[in-house]
């Protein structure tokens, strides 16, 4: 995908996110996330967006924090939100392609990194608005479904800090049933995990299904469609995999 694709992606998330929060209202539990409420979904989406546009608009060249939580709620909050997203996607959107700041993730510029990386986490959270809501959410990309999980696996959890570490090493194996060449061998260990794309050999247990269902379930918001083999690697990564602002 082309940082103009995700860039597409955030905007459309982006509003889908704000118009099953408001259907839902901010008081709704969110019950792929059960310590929140939809207020607090939008607080820390409306953060994430104004922290990650800061790096792109002002040329940060260092990390720099995320801001604190506004009080607003109800209407006032929504509409803090819209005009946290509606700046980021402005700026993504006018920002030269050679634009240098820091970025989050590894990725061939800056500018395709946040773009991807906005794309993925405001997707993740409109899921979780539409479970608050409860109907039927907005559909998903299967080939987006299958870059969000290349860059979980072989982005997120190829730091130091992810906590998928085990004394004894395994391997797991991923793969989206329903796209070509879309299988990843993961090695974990008492290191970080050590992901390649493809099919490397033997694994002690093997995570399959639809690249959509794959997609949100190893963001813990679905159960694995399918576990083969020693489910023990699977229970590890629901247990450890959960990313944690800091």
């Amino acid at each position: 995908m082309e940082t103009a694709d995700f860039i597409d992606t955030l905007d459309r998330e982006g509003r889908l996110l704000a118009t099953a929060a408001a259907e839902a209202g901010t008081g709704a539990k969110v019950p792929t996330c059960p310590d929140w409420e939809v207020r607090d979904l939008l607080r820390h989406t409306g953060m994430v967006h104004r922290w990650a546009c800061a790096f792109v608009a002002e040329a940060r060249t260092s990390y720099q924090p995320g801001g604190e939580l506004p009080g607003l709620d109800g209407e006032d909050l929504l509409n803090w939100y819209e005009e946290g997203h509606r700046r980021l996607v402005d700026t993504l959107a006018a920002a030269p392609a050679d634009v240098r700041c820091w970025q989050v993730l590894p990725a061939p510029s800056p500018l395709a990194c946040w773009a991807r990386r906005q794309a993925h986490e405001t997707t993740v959270l409109r899921v979780d608005a539409e479970a608050a809501r409860g109907g039927t959410g907005a559909e998903i990309a299967p080939e987006f479904a299958v870059d969000g999980i290349d860059e979980l696996l072989r982005g997120f959890h190829a730091r130091r800090k992810s906590a998928v570490r085990t004394e004894k090493p395994r391997v797991l194996r991923v793969r989206a049933t329903d796209r070509d060449d879309a299988v990843w061998t993961v090695r974990l260990s008492a290191e970080p995990p050590v992901t390649e794309r493809g099919d490397a050999g033997a694994a002690d247990c093997e995570i399959g299904g639809p690249a959509v269902q794959l997609y949100l379930s190893l963001w813990n918001r679905l159960p694995f469609p399918r576990i083969d083999g020693d489910t023990a690697p699977a229970d590890l990564w629901r247990e450890k995999s959960g990313i944690v602002w800091s």
